[in-house]
């Protein structure tokens, strides 16, 4: 009988003698065997990962081919004998930015000599405006086509035929479409132009028109309302921008108001009324953008510092210091300085008939010196409170042969009418126009804006 201790040593024996010594060449050679199949499967399974969608995160640089090669045939050329590679790119011109920069950045600095000899490309690409975009087009390195908007109508485009650069200037034809608007005032005009879908530019158009007959500032009322027909401009399917107001109607406390847009024989255009009078008038009824009235006309005004009883033979327009001031008329200088109470003064003379004052004023405008002649709007000086006034804000007189006049209520003289033989033209070609714009029930029926 074998006992335990026995027994573990006879196995213990056996177990060894059934495993061959390790140090047989062939064991060993199967060892490694072993091991390289095992680290084969580890690194392949580790490149199918990596190949996987998303995984590959390695950028390999290839460089940039510089010699030329010898000429292909292009007429005998395949795809599978020499791919080519075409791609288009828009660069976005920079401040700095030149047509030789743009293309080194692109490496074909080489084809921009020839490019330049054609008198066309060479006037465009030497006067490259920051903010537009040149589009280029390069196949194989090389540039074979190139596209730059001079104007939202007209483009360069230069393009490869028979080994050569061709340029072209290209203009897109503009389409104009007719487009009218309307609009109830409830709180102010500007609110109802937004509400009737015009821009500010439209809006403006409209104020300038019937400038001399309505003081947007005074005059609006709840319940006035409007109606423009005017131009829209396209090209190539898209719009350009807002053409000019072409009719315009306007109801003012009940009284209307109607515009039709012409051009005289010769080339001069303006806005009459129906019947061919000039809505434009010898002057504009305020010469400043101001917030209130603070003094009226009154010849037996109580003055605010002398505190006695003194003719207030103009208009006190508040506003804030530096506002501009506009010269009402065509006219000369005739006086630019101080002037006792007034402060700082500009008197314009307006042929024989008519002057205008223009008091209390922080500055005058650049370079104004007296003589000199000024056309209507323009500025002459600006808002201040200078010599007797007790706020910032313009003192404007309006004298007809030397006698004050109310400028608010005056008649203002109007412009010269159509000449009868222009009447008959301007009639014909804004007959149509005349016919839309008094359609009653279009303006009338304007719903009020909410």
């Amino acid at each position: 009988m074998i006992c335990g201790k026995d027994f573990n040593k006879n196995f213990s024996k056996q177990k060894r003698s059934l495993l061959p010594p390790i140090t047989h060449p062939w064991l060993l050679r199967g060892i490694a065997f072993v091991i390289g199949i095992s680290l084969l499967s580890v690194v392949l399974a580790t490149t199918h990962r990596a190949l996987e969608p998303g995984r590959f995160t390695q950028t390999i640089p290839i460089p940039k081919t510089t010699q030329d090669l010898l000429p292909i045939n292009h007429a005998t050329q395949t795809a599978s004998e020499a791919p080519t590679t075409t791609q288009w790119q828009t660069i976005r011109i920079a401040p700095g930015d030149s047509a030789s920069k743009i293309f080194s950045d692109l490496a074909i600095h080489s084809q921009l000599h020839s490019l330049l000899k054609l008198p066309k490309v060479k006037e465009t690409l030497t006067k490259l405006i920051p903010g537009r975009s040149l589009e280029i087009k390069i196949e194989d390195g090389k540039l074979t086509d190139l596209r730059y908007a001079i104007s939202p109508i007209k483009r360069l485009e230069v393009a490869t035929e028979q080994g050569q650069f061709v340029a072209r200037m290209m203009e897109d034809k503009v389409e104009h479409r007719l487009v009218e608007a309307q609009g109830h005032i409830e709180q102010s005009l500007f609110l109802a132009g937004k509400a009737a879908g015009i821009t500010d530019n439209l809006i403006m158009q409209l104020v300038d028109i019937f400038a001399y007959d309505i003081d947007y500032a005074l005059d609006i009322r709840s319940g006035d309302r409007f109606k423009i027909i005017y131009e829209e401009r396209y090209a190539g399917g898209r719009k350009l921008k807002d053409g000019a107001i072409l009719a315009a109607q306007f109801i003012n406390q009940n009284k209307r108001y109607e515009a039709l847009r012409y051009t005289d024989a010769k080339g001069v255009t303006a806005y009459y009324a129906p019947d061919g009078r000039s809505l434009k008038k010898a002057f504009i009824r305020t010469p400043v953008k101001f917030t209130r009235i603070s003094s009226h006309f009154n010849p037996k005004r109580l003055h605010p510092v002398l505190h006695t009883i003194r003719a207030h033979r103009g208009v006190d327009y508040a506003a804030p210091t530096g506002t501009p001031v506009k010269a009402t008329g065509a006219g000369k200088v005739i006086f630019k300085g101080k002037k006792n109470g007034y402060g700082n003064t500009i008197v314009l003379k307006h042929g024989r008939t008519y002057s205008t004052l223009y008091a209390h004023l922080s500055g005058f405008k650049k370079g104004l010196q007296t003589g000199q002649r000024v056309q209507q709007g323009q500025v002459i000086g600006y808002v201040g409170q200078t010599g007797r006034a007790t706020g910032p804000h313009l003192h404007y007189e309006f004298r007809i042969n030397g006698v004050h006049k109310n400028p608010v209520t005056v008649e203002l003289p109007k412009a010269p009418p159509l000449a009868k033989a222009e009447k008959e033209t301007f009639q014909r070609q804004t007959q149509a126009l005349l016919a839309q714009l008094e359609t009653e029930h279009h303006i009338a029926a304007a719903a009020p804006s909410e």
